[in-house]
């Protein structure tokens, strides 16, 4: 396996990162293998969040934005639509509010172009990244890079798609242009109604999100790591070097801190709050999957439904078809409606798809409204950094993440320019 620069005795920290989901893991391995000693919590376990079902995209061409111009004037549409890709939890809005309204101002082509590079630049290091944090069998055994499919139903663009492709364009991402015929070369059992296709050829996916993060993990440990299974409830701050939090009060006592790294996810910001000194309008963009088994139809890539916001991936487990957006918060129930509507519109794309059992689930998105993650340390308190807010692209953004917290806490130059990821853009 390969590594990066390891750290020298004098440079050892003790490290500590809340969150095993995808990043959290991807980073804890990191640190650990440069000679750090790194306890890992999580009040779940591993990879049992966000990352346990999400669609596996590998999507390093996903440089665009979820916020675009034009795309409030859909959204009465997608509300009045029982299928349509998004809901609201209208108890839960006047929470949401505030976020939704810097998503509508982020929602503009000098800001949507703004953002390209420096998610580019990030998933530089996806699949790199991740052929360093697994071996070789593990990476053959997880990872395909087989590139992603999106169709449409239509020969016509909106605007927001035109837009899309000249970022994609813009940032060097490679695309094919498909005639529904070069479509369904690729993918014979799509639906006769698709009548156009765009290939990224260097997208990938992962066979089973859950196992990946398990695998990261089980390299975490075999390096040295430490896992704790806690729920963080308050951090202790006292006398430190960094005059930052010298303790974490856990469900299971108290825990030492030295160094820490937040990689809560969607949950980061009720501990995240005491230490940014910044209101960061991080909330959860809640989304659901069906995975269905024994399929009679399985694609060779994932496949993006462009016009109903849904993606199927083949995986080891079945057919997971995931997607929607629903505004609810992290404590309402989830509503399997969602799923059992992804089912039927997975149906509606692949005609004659049958299967012999399904399985439903929901998790929660950390999003930001200008869809760039934070990775950053601390202003206030110098022994915290923070990664968090991947929103759709976690699985992508992870290694990429692992190596800058990594570069941050060593106190040496980033492998990319690490501005546009800052707390500073909250100001």
């Amino acid at each position: 396996m390969a590594t990066s620069e390891a750290s020298t005795a004098g440079d050892r920290q003790q490290i500590t990162v809340v969150g095993a989901g995808i990043v959290g893991t991807a980073c804890a391995l990191q640190l650990q293998r440069e000679g750090h000693q790194v306890t890992l919590l999580d009040q779940a376990g591993i990879g049992e969040g966000c990352s346990f079902g999400n669609a596996g995209c590998l999507s390093v061409a996903s440089v665009v934005p979820m916020a675009l111009p034009g795309m409030l004037k859909q959204v009465p549409k997608w509300l009045a639509d029982p299928m349509g890709p998004l809901t609201v939890r209208w108890p839960y809005l006047p929470r949401a509010l505030p976020w939704l309204l810097q998503w509508v101002l982020a929602g503009n082509e000098a800001q949507a172009r703004a953002t390209a590079q420096p998610l580019a630049s990030l998933f530089s290091a996806t699949f790199p990244g991740y052929r360093d944090l697994l071996d070789a069998a593990q990476y053959d055994s997880l990872i395909r890079q087989s590139g992603h499919l999106y169709v449409w139903r239509t020969l016509a663009r909106s605007s927001g798609d035109v837009l899309a492709q000249a970022i994609r364009d813009a940032t060097g991402v490679r695309s094919q242009a498909l005639s529904a015929g070069e479509a369904r070369e690729l993918e014979p059992a799509l639906a006769a109604d698709i009548q156009s296709g765009l290939l990224l050829p260097d997208n990938g996916f992962t066979v089973n999100p859950e196992r990946l993060v398990k695998t990261l993990a089980t390299n975490f440990a075999a390096a040295g790591g430490t896992f704790l299974r806690r729920k963080v409830l308050d951090v202790e701050f006292g006398r430190s070097d960094y005059g930052g939090p010298t303790r974490l009060h856990t469900d299971c006592g108290t825990l030492p801190v030295s160094k820490l790294v937040l990689c809560a996810g969607a949950w980061s910001m009720r501990l995240g709050a005491k230490l940014t000194g910044i209101r960061i309008p991080l909330d959860t963009e809640r989304g659901y999957h069906a995975t269905l088994r024994a399929p009679s139809v399985q694609p060779s890539r994932p496949i993006m439904d462009c016009e109903r916001k849904f993606i199927a991936t083949p995986m080891e487990g079945g057919l997971r078809i995931a997607g929607t957006v629903e505004i609810g918060g992290l404590d309402a129930s989830p509503d399997y409606r969602r799923a059992r509507i992804l089912m039927q519109q997975g149906q509606q794309l692949f005609p004659g798809l049958s299967f012999t059992d399904d399985s439903q689930w929901m998790g929660h998105r950390p999003s930001l409204p200008d869809s760039l993650p934070v990775i950053d340390r601390s202003e206030r308190y110098r022994n915290v950094f923070f990664a968090f807010g991947h929103g759709h692209l976690g699985m992508t953004g992870a290694p990429g993440t692992a190596r800058l917290i990594a570069d941050l806490v060593s106190e040496r130059r980033p492998f990319i320019d690490a501005r546009a990821y800052g707390l500073q853009r909250f100001r």
